[in-house]
């Protein structure tokens, strides 16, 4: 008889194995109900849990605590690590935190750690100097001696970029909202290389901070004459405000405007009209990270060679974009 797998419950409830995981285990992201059913049909189908080993080596994931901006990717990556960390032989320790003394006693313990997020460079003194396998999920510096997997954030606005000029729009503005964020910038930059190129575009980025109504932002813009017919936002969330927005002046998307965000997360169908975007595979990330933190401990990477891993987005179109409207 085959052996009762997390897809083999996946497949038979119409869930990801993703989702049954996090059943099994206990953890948040999925309601009682459906709880209840996975531990029901995993009885059913004689599913038996994996019993680690004493001897399975240990995988550190630490999340900078203070970076909530980013919460729904990191629930994918974290289901990312577990799946292959599982798959792969490795237990999975997991913190949330910004303190120098935490990061190093967590590390001590492991052999090869995820950090994810804007930590600390005290923080990441103290990480290198344990010399153990680390890899980095955010920005670094310059050919800094470490791994790293990222998205493609310079690529995502450079393919945002053709995709409007492909709809004929001419008039586009980049929206960063809070400035300040390096993928964010990455982002306006690869967008202002394909559209600096062309004499027939008017491109201009806007700012703003927190607590400021796009809505004003927006008829400034109008009042110089500006009037763009499509809206890049840094991300998801800032995207759902420009179209509630938007939508309160009058303003009809996509047919007055185009807007497009990034990310490709929850509220981007939590909208009406629903958003187009630039999906992050969070989860394949993940993936990558344990993968690469593998061979680090295997020894299949040379100690001088430090690697870029790039997980590459695609564009997700929805309701919120479409043809530039003839003016």
């Amino acid at each position: 008889m085959a052996r009762v797998t997390l897809s083999t419950i996946a497949r038979q409830i119409g869930l990801s194995k993703f989702a049954v995981s996090r059943a099994l285990s206990g953890k948040s992201g999925v309601s009682e109900e459906t709880r209840r059913r996975v531990l029901e049909i995993a009885g059913e189908l004689g599913y038996e849990r994996p019993t680690p080993r004493p001897d399975m080596p240990t995988l550190g994931v630490i999340f900078h605590d203070m970076d909530l901006i980013n919460s729904e990717l990191h629930m994918l990556v974290q289901n990312g690590v577990q799946a292959e960390s599982q798959r792969l032989g490795y237990r999975v320790a997991m913190r949330w935190t910004h303190l120098p003394d935490e990061i190093e006693a967590l590390i001590a313990g492991c052999a090869g750690v995820l950090m994810v997020g804007p930590h600390e460079q005290t923080s990441l003194d103290r990480a290198y100097g344990l010399g153990k396998p680390i890899v980095r999920m955010s920005w670094l510096g310059p050919l800094e001696p470490v791994d790293q997997v990222s998205g493609t954030d310079h690529e995502a606005g450079s393919a945002v970029a053709n995709y409007l000029l492909d709809l004929g729009h001419r008039s586009i503005v980049y929206v960063h909202g809070t400035p300040g964020y390096r993928g964010r910038i990455e982002r306006f930059y690869g967008m202002r290389e394909v559209l600096e190129k062309r004499n027939d575009v008017v491109f201009e980025e806007v700012r703003f901070a927190d607590g400021e109504r796009f809505a004003v932002i927006y008829e400034q813009m109008v009042s110089r004459d500006v009037a763009p017919t499509a809206l890049f936002c840094a991300h998801d969330g800032l995207g759902v405000t420009v179209i509630s927005e938007l939508l309160r002046l009058g303003i009809k998307i996509p047919e007055d405007v185009s807007v497009v965000g990034f990310g490709d997360f929850s509220s981007a169908m939590q909208i009406s009209p629903s958003l187009t975007t630039v999906n992050l595979h969070g989860t394949h990330m993940g993936a990558a990270s344990v993968r690469l933190l593998d061979d680090r401990i295997g020894g299949r990477i040379s100690p001088d060679v430090h690697m870029r891993i790039l997980i590459a987005g695609q564009i997700v179109e929805r309701n919120s974009s479409g043809p530039a409207p003839s003016r």
